[in-house]
């Protein structure tokens, strides 16, 4: 037996409770681990409150996230003993996922652990950490660079938002952060944030075009935010999305893209390919000091994992929030 956040019911009438698992219960795959630490991300808070109809099936695990060990593999990367991390391909949606004491995964989702992380701190980077990286390389891959200009970071307290300014800022890059929350502005400048915008400037209904401020974008929001990030890019600019917290529609006009050059690129972590994500990871591992994680790491008990997800959807927790779950 072992615990695990499990989600029951079905859609529309879910329960959700930390419940003991029979280990015969765990779906199919070849390699099984046993989970050190997981993370509540915003997708995991999503489910979890039933606030989005994240669950494919049930009984469902959430959790899109773990770093563990390896406890039985017919896979032949991985053996007994290997210390590994996963990030997306569906888990928690589709195949139980990473709030659990115990895993049954295909090992064709599985990374090994990356030196010099440890499995905490694996998971204060997590997929929010290693979506903001993706972020970051879509940028440099479009010809941003520091002496572009200014680069803008919305949902900046957010796990993506303040693992992609510590990048951005250790890489050299001069960063505007946006946040809703000005009582956060002294956490975004000591993750190397220069300027902080208050939210509110974008959330409103813009201007097609507005004034050529930034040179690249890092946007978790979408919706009126992202058209208004858009808007402000100067010629050449590059928007990089990853998000849709404000909303999954897109109201803006061709302007920027046709009159500015603005190229936005959509950024998938859930499905990337195995190369994508060791390039990453590798870039993490060197871009990303460790000694910066610890001041976004908000640490919840696995029995309060529950409480946290809709802590998390009031906007009440900021940064990577990691749950420890090894019995």
């Amino acid at each position: 037996m072992f615990k695990a956040i499990l989600m029951e019911g079905s859609r529309g009438d879910q329960q959700v409770s930390l419940a003991s698992v029979d280990e015969a219960q765990l779906p199919e795959g070849d390699v099984t681990v046993e989970v050190a630490y997981s993370t509540l991300n915003y997708k995991d808070a999503l489910a979890i409150t039933g606030r989005a109809p994240i669950a494919k099936s049930y009984p469902m695990v959430p959790g899109i996230d773990l770093s563990g060990t390896v406890t039985e593999s017919a896979n032949p990367a991985f053996s007994a003993g290997d210390q590994v991390v996963l990030n997306g391909w569906g888990v928690g949606e589709k195949h139980w996922g990473g709030l659990a004491q115990k895993a049954r995964l295909s090992g064709d989702w599985l990374i090994p652990l990356q030196a010099p992380f440890t499995p905490r701190q694996a998971m204060a980077i997590g997929t929010a950490g290693y979506t903001a990286m993706l972020c970051v390389i879509a940028l440099e891959k479009h010809g941003v660079t520091p002496d572009s200009g200014d680069i803008l970071v919305t949902g900046a307290t957010g796990g993506v938002g303040s693992v992609a300014i510590a990048i951005l800022a250790k890489l050299g890059y001069s960063v505007t952060a946006v946040t809703g929350r000005s009582e956060e502005a002294a956490y975004l400048k000591s993750l190397g944030a220069r300027q902080i915008l208050d939210r509110a400037e974008l959330s409103g209904p813009g201007k097609p075009l507005a004034r050529e401020t930034w040179a690249g974008a890092i946007d978790v929001a979408g919706g009126q935010v992202l058209a208004n990030v858009c808007a402000g890019m100067k010629y050449g600019g590059v928007v990089a999305a990853c998000g849709l917290a404000a909303g999954m529609d897109f109201p803006a006009t061709v302007a920027p893209f046709i009159l500015r050059g603005v190229t936005l690129c959509g950024v998938d972590s859930v499905m990337a390919p195995k190369a994508d994500r060791l390039y990453a990871w590798k870039r993490l591992s060197e871009d990303l000091s460790p000694d910066l994680l610890d001041s976004m790491i908000t640490e919840v008990a696995f029995e309060d994992a529950i409480e946290a997800a809709g802590q998390l959807m009031d906007g009440k927790l900021r940064g990577r929030i990691v749950i420890p779950v090894a019995g």
